[in-house]
């Protein structure tokens, strides 16, 4: 019997009710290992700040903005609880998320080695990794993807079907390529092949994504009083009107492949290519041995590049590499099925292909675990500044721009406002930042030692003042 024909009779029927429970366990354990160091005091960017505080007013624009209901309502709760545990509730649904879709993926077998390592080789995912800074904001989302993979090991293909369109039109006011990770489920799902199911799959996404769409320009329109989704002026958009404003924002789309390329390499050249290639080799396997099975994989990641494609040339702005969650978790399913058809038949092909997955584990586990430690300078400077705060009454002010100290360029900090933040969360008091309301500020007083330094702190009458006096030969922290 050739590979071929193996292949062809390698799933007769799938149960609906799959094992979940080990691969859960072994993939929960590794992702808390994974960001152990982010555990005890999560890194939080300066936007997700108003969920930790479910601070509903201060998200509001971005309802309009982004169409981000779901997140709103969530801002709406009274219950506030703390960032280590809005953190581990984060993780624990990546975990759930990943370990359903590899059990589903690899069918009724149970969990084995591909199911472990397909589940392992999509939590190293570098976007879930940058992702995971909001985790307080998306986590909400976040659940309702995992829920979706885990009816997966539930229920029918046919079931998981009806019940997307309502999935998608929920997760995309999470996240817009939210979504794609339910296609992705579906994907997995899928028991009998064929191009005429592959169509009316891709017919079902795009026609709920459509839907996802309208249903958040029509609650605009009732709330806002516009239909749409405007881009806020901060992400500086280029629309295109016409044939020419396109071509005019190709420059982008190269920029924002170029983005999303070096950060899935963490900068590092051989490592930027070797996914690609990896990934290209994968579809040579699957047009030779599995075309149905492949061609399945590049509908789903076809439907993701194209539409981050359109939104790059059409509304003009970088899509962030985090949004390319979607594109990892497919690459990540592309992998690891072609090695397992290599793996059918003992040769060499297979065990390096295994060999190389196991290598991306390892080396992308490291890399995201050290991610999550480059940020312990700036948890290190914001205590000692708490701890200022506590030992003085009245008013606290901040003078120069926070997110230029060296600290604060190794972690990515992308605004000054992540600072008063960053002590509201630790000291519950709120400091008042100068270069945004100098009118509520007094003069700043002068410093005994400019050059010792770029934090100095001073105390006088009028309350605390923290003045920041940033070096000039720190690194820019890379886009995120």
């Amino acid at each position: 019997m050739t590979l071929a024909e193996k292949l062809s009779h390698e799933y007769p029927s799938r149960s609906q009710h799959l094992a979940l429970g080990s691969t859960f366990l072994v993939i929960l354990v590794s992702v808390m290992i994974m960001s152990g160091l982010n555990l005890a005091d999560p890194m939080i960017r300066h936007d997700d700040y108003p969920a930790l505080f479910a601070d509903a007013p201060a998200f509001w624009n971005k309802t309009l903005h982004e169409g981000r209901w779901l997140n709103y309502i969530w801002h709406l709760r009274e219950a506030i609880t703390p960032a280590w545990l809005n953190f581990a509730v984060y993780q624990t649904s990546w975990a759930l998320f990943v370990a359903a879709l590899a059990v589903v993926f690899t069918g009724p077998k149970g969990a084995n080695w591909f199911t472990v390592v397909l589940a392992l080789l999509m939590m190293v995912s570098p976007s879930a990794m940058l992702i995971s800074m909001w985790f307080n904001t998306l986590m909400p989302g976040l659940a309702i993807v995992a829920l979706f993979a885990m009816l997966a090991c539930r229920v029918s293909g046919r079931t998981l079907r009806v019940l997307l369109p309502g999935f998608v039109i929920v997760s995309f006011m999470a996240y817009t390529t939210y979504p794609l990770l339910l296609l992705a489920v579906c994907i997995a799902k899928t028991e009998d092949r064929s191009a005429r199911d592959l169509f009316g799959l891709m017919l079902l996404f795009c026609a709920s994504f459509a839907l996802a769409v309208v249903t958040v320009y029509a609650i605009n329109w009732q709330v806002h009083g516009v239909f749409g989704v405007p881009v806020a002026n901060w992400r500086e958009p280029t629309a295109a009107h016409g044939l020419g404003g396109i071509v005019a924002n190709l420059p982008k789309l190269w920029e924002t492949f170029q983005i999303v390329f070096h950060r899935n390499g963490f900068g590092f050249a051989p490592l930027i290519g070797f996914i690609p290639a990896m990934l290209a080799a994968a579809f040579v396997v699957f047009y030779k041995y599995a075309r149905l099975e492949g061609l399945y994989l590049m509908a789903g990641l076809s439907v993701g590049i194209a539409l981050a494609v359109v939104q790059v040339l059409k509304l003009g702005v970088i899509v962030p590499p985090r949004a390319f969650i979607f594109a990892w978790v497919f690459a990540a399913m592309a992998l690891v099925r072609a090695v397992e058809i290599l793996s059918q038949t003992e040769g060499w092909a297979g065990r390096m292909g295994r060999n190389a997955i196991l290598l991306i584990v390892g080396v992308y586990f490291i890399e995201i675990f050290m991610f999550y430690g480059q940020h312990n300078d700036w948890r290190a400077d914001t205590k000692q500044l708490a701890q200022e705060i506590s030992k003085t009454d009245g008013n606290v002010f901040i003078y120069g721009d926070s997110s230029q100290i060296a600290s604060a360029k190794k972690s990515g900090i992308q605004s000054s406002k992540a600072l008063p933040f960053r002590l509201q969360q630790l000291t519950g008091r709120q400091a008042i930042n100068c270069l945004e309301t100098p009118y509520k500020c007094p003069q700043q007083p002068q410093l005994i030692n400019a050059g010792a330094g770029e934090i100095h702190v001073r105390r006088t009458s009028r309350g605390l003042f923290m003045i920041f006096t940033p070096s000039d030969d720190t690194n820019l922290a890379e886009p995120l």
